[in-house]
């Protein structure tokens, strides 16, 4: 396993790293199209970097932006219902160019959409996780962007920054890069103050820091400082560091990994240790598993939980609530998140992972609790 310094400004050796794109960057302001060198020139760092061994998540705006332009929604600002009808149509365009974009480079592409409660209800948030996790095991990489087709003002991110960290968080990256029309974060807005001063690094995001945040300027992007600086928050929270640089330029990523101009958000925790303590202490367990000795070695040895390990089941859980794990005098060994809620468990615990389809007429996941959801108290 690579190992990631956490003072690392670059992204060298990052096992794991979430790339967010926004619409002023993919999108022509005049004619609504993606510009499409910009994005063959983004997707050959991409491409780069998954050819040397590194995950790449792509949490992409422009969908409403483009999708207005085939709808004759030129001017003026949209109503909710015009802005989730341009979603519609764009996000096809958008797919459809980031697979030839990558195509060019034989890498498969995989479109997911999401809304706020896909992050934060438990089941959710294990499905989604399951699912991008199956999909970068299979090389492929997911471009991501918030559905705006079905979210209301009351449940929408409100910006993609902070949905590339939610992103980030959810799948315990490495680095989350924000590509901006900025080169990073100045004591002001250079563009008002030329006696603004750039912070190449931040280590705490203090009162101070968040003081330094504007708002958006007019166009296509949604997000400002004020949103990078959110999203920065719930990053390094999670153990992943963030950049914030200039995308403008062709090839922006092969620019960072050079030693490009950016500003560097650091955090004191990797990104399995934040997710540990995440599900040691910040979850509220919603059941009980009882395991045998054979099973309970199995987890210090660092293994996951299989069925056959665990002889009772108690408490009323569903899939992705977390659960209190006993050895057999009844003692806490560890917490996890369930893979089964807690009917499917009873029905499986005892048996083989090879004998799960036949028990529930399913074929789910072979552990009960996957190694990378659990931890020993």
């Amino acid at each position: 396993m690579r190992t990631v310094s956490t003072t690392d400004h670059s992204l060298a050796g990052a096992r794991r790293v979430v790339v967010k794109i926004g619409s002023a960057l993919l999108v022509d302001d005049d004619s609504g199209e993606v510009r499409r060198s910009w994005l063959d020139a983004l997707t050959d760092d991409v491409a780069a970097l998954v050819n040397d061994g590194t995950e790449v998540i792509l949490v992409s705006s422009g969908a409403i932006a483009v999708g207005r332009r085939h709808l004759g929604l030129r001017s003026g600002n949209l109503k909710l219902e015009e802005k989730q009808a341009s979603a519609a149509s764009g996000q096809i365009l958008l797919a459809h160019a980031y697979q030839e974009a990558l195509a060019r480079h034989h890498v498969t592409v995989a479109q997911i959409l999401l809304t706020l409660g896909d992050t934060e209800q438990r089941r959710r948030h294990l499905n989604a996780r399951n699912t991008l996790t199956t999909l970068l095991r299979l090389r492929a990489v997911p471009v991501i962007n918030e559905n705006d087709t079905v979210a209301t003002s009351e449940i929408r991110f409100g910006d993609n920054d902070r949905l590339a960290a939610r992103v980030a968080a959810m799948m315990n990256a490495d680095v989350l890069v924000l590509l901006s029309d900025i080169d990073g974060l100045y004591t002001a807005d250079p563009k008002r103050d030329p006696n603004a001063e750039f912070l190449p690094e931040i280590s705490a995001i203090t009162t101070d820091i968040e003081a330094m945040g504007g708002d958006a300027l007019p166009g296509y992007s949604s997000g400002g400082m004020v949103t990078k600086l959110a999203a920065a928050k719930i990053a390094v929270g999670a153990g992943c560091r963030m950049a914030i640089t200039d995308g403008r330029a062709m090839n922006p990523l092969k620019g960072l990994s050079n030693g490009q101009r950016a500003s560097w958000f650091l955090s004191d925790v990797e990104p399995r240790t934040a997710r540990k303590r995440y599900i040691a202490g910040a979850l509220q367990p919603q059941g009980r598993l009882l395991l045998d000795e054979g099973a309970v070695r199995a987890l210090k040895s660092g293994k996951s939980l299989l069925p056959a390990g665990v002889t009772a089941v108690e408490g009323s859980f569903q899939r992705g609530d977390s659960v209190t794990l006993l050895n057999p005098s009844g003692q806490e060994v560890a917490r996890g998140l369930a893979a089964y809620s807690a009917s499917d468990a009873g029905r499986i615990i005892g048996h083989q992972s090879g004998e799960i389809e036949a028990r529930l007429g399913y074929r789910g996941r072979e552990e009960l609790i996957h190694r990378d959801d659990l931890v020993l108290m």
